[in-house]
């Protein structure tokens, strides 16, 4: 499916347009379309006021009791993953402020138990010291002691035992030297001290593994249900089951090919080593 990015803010509401004047095409009051589809009146009336997005579940109803023809459904089908997908441009997140977007995840993380994280290039926040968090924002312009504070709070979450987190690092993520040799080694030792914590698994994916596809992309999946993928320009987050079950057998993938416990800590203190020597 072709995104085109302008679409990304208007889906919902071409959606909910849709799904209206399918209804009066139909010759259905909200009420008993409602009744059909076993809803609520009022659940019909947010969804074509394009307050609500259905699920795939609340579409597929809707569109049945309409008797939709099926290019039809198709085309709805297709604007709702677009509304479900959403378009964050890291110009716009930098103007806003980049504590600001650290509010914005801390209330994600808080909200989620399971977590999951493919780490290509570079670390995560949550893995990283203050010394790796100051040089990956070095390239931007400004004073960003604000977004550096908020992102070591971030970090305490890692010791909440109700939350469980898998993290599958390649050798590029872990070794590209963002840092002095010395302060790279302590970085590197960190990674190996958070593998010991009962509710972290960190699985390292040396060079030279044959990987399962072509990973192209640094993502995270939240609980099953929120999927976000990184890129130089912004950042896209996932809604849809559809694009949510395709990042989770992917993880699942470079989770079956990765080094977990003893066997990722000796490697980690071999890489470390090397960067004391």
């Amino acid at each position: 499916m072709t995104i085109d990015p302008e679409q990304l803010g208007q889906s919902s509401r071409e959606l909910a347009a849709m799904l209206r004047n399918l209804r009066k095409q139909a010759g259905l009051s909200g009420d008993r379309l409602a009744a059909r589809c076993n809803m609520s009146q009022s659940k019909v009336s947010r969804i074509e006021n394009g307050r609500v997005r259905p699920s795939l579940v609340d579409l597929e109803r809707i569109l049945t009791a309409l008797d939709a023809p099926a290019p039809l459904m198709a085309e709805a089908s297709a604007l709702a993953r677009i509304a479900a997908t959403e378009w964050q441009d890291a110009r716009g997140m930098r103007r806003k402020g980049l504590d600001k977007k650290q509010l914005e995840l801390a209330a994600l993380e808080a909200a989620s138990t399971e977590f999951r994280f493919f780490l290509l290039s570079m670390l995560t926040t949550l893995l990283s010291t203050p010394e790796y968090i100051r040089a990956s924002l070095a390239h931007i312009p400004g004073d960003h002691s604000k977004a550096v504070a908020k992102k070591l709070e971030r970090q305490e979450i890692l010791y909440d035992r109700a939350k469980r987190f898998t993290f599958i690092l390649t050798e590029q993520a872990i070794r590209s030297p963002f840092l002095p040799d010395y302060a790279m080694a302590m970085q590197i030792d960190r990674l190996a001290s958070l593998s010991h914590l009962p509710n972290i698994q960190i699985g390292v994916v040396p060079l030279g593994t044959r990987m399962p596809g072509c990973p192209l992309n640094t993502f995270t999946v939240y609980n099953g249900r929120l999927a976000t993928v990184e890129t130089t320009a912004g950042v896209m987050v996932f809604r849809d089951p559809r694009d949510i079950r395709m990042h989770l057998e992917e993880f699942a993938a470079y989770e079956g090919i990765a080094l977990f416990g003893e066997a990722a800590r000796e490697k980690l203190a071999d890489w470390s080593t090397a960067c004391r020597s």
